[in-house]
């Protein structure tokens, strides 16, 4: 998931990924076993700038978010579900209905080869991490991607460092080529995060492993 300035980077839609919609479709709120991914209301604003504050969640961004900045990426992921019907889903537990951050998917328009794209990506709170919460969001989104939106592709990226979210990929049935990484453009160079890795799923995998995990 990219982001200029911990905000939502720009995209245009790709024809080749969206060729099957003729409209976009309504997003729904997704149930998991655990979790409600759900559209954003007022309420969420605080905890979500809490969030976006905590320097550790925001370890391999530039900085931590403001909260007018936490503010305004609500308002873009909202923007982003009405122009497209899909979006960063507000992530909330079912047992407390405690907002643990996001999951969902964006889009990416930021002038790398594999640009323009949809990524499916994730931002949780750090009580939240190692619960296998993020993987379990993740394959919701992905099943949204495919089954809903007519996707042909959903791709993911992160710093190189961020081994706990490559972990994320890998679970959800990702892959990575090394060919494929790119300088993160926002990050200035010789930055420790500047340089990114790729992973991606087609719908064909996707349904394979839908495929394996249910013989």
């Amino acid at each position: 998931m990219l982001y200029e300035n911990g905000r939502v980077a720009g995209y245009e839609q790709p024809r080749s990924n969206l060729a099957r919609m003729d409209k976009p479709p309504v997003s729904p709120m997704l149930r998991t076993r655990r979790l409600i991914l759900r559209r954003w209301t007022d309420e969420d604003r605080v905890p979500f700038a809490q969030i976006n504050a905590d320097p550790e969640v925001m370890r391999y961004r530039l900085a931590p978010l403001t909260s007018q900045e936490s503010d305004d990426l609500i308002d873009e992921i909202e923007d982003c579900f009405s122009k497209n019907g899909f979006g960063l889903w507000a992530l909330e537990r079912t047992e407390d209905r405690r907002l643990l951050g996001f999951t969902g998917l964006a889009t990416s328009n930021f002038g790398a080869p594999f640009c323009p794209a949809i990524d499916v990506g994730w931002r949780l709170a750090p009580d939240a991490w190692g619960q296998g919460y993020a993987t379990e969001a993740a394959l919701a989104s992905l099943g949204f991607a495919f089954n809903e939106v007519g996707l042909a592709e959903v791709v993911a990226h992160t710093t190189s460092l961020n081994e706990a979210s490559r972990a994320v990929m890998r679970r959800i049935g990702m892959t990575h080529d090394p060919a494929d990484d790119f300088d993160g453009p926002w990050y200035p160079v010789g930055h420790p995060c500047r340089r990114f890795v790729l992973y991606r799923i087609s719908e064909r995998d996707w349904r394979a492993r839908e495929a394996r995990q249910l013989g």
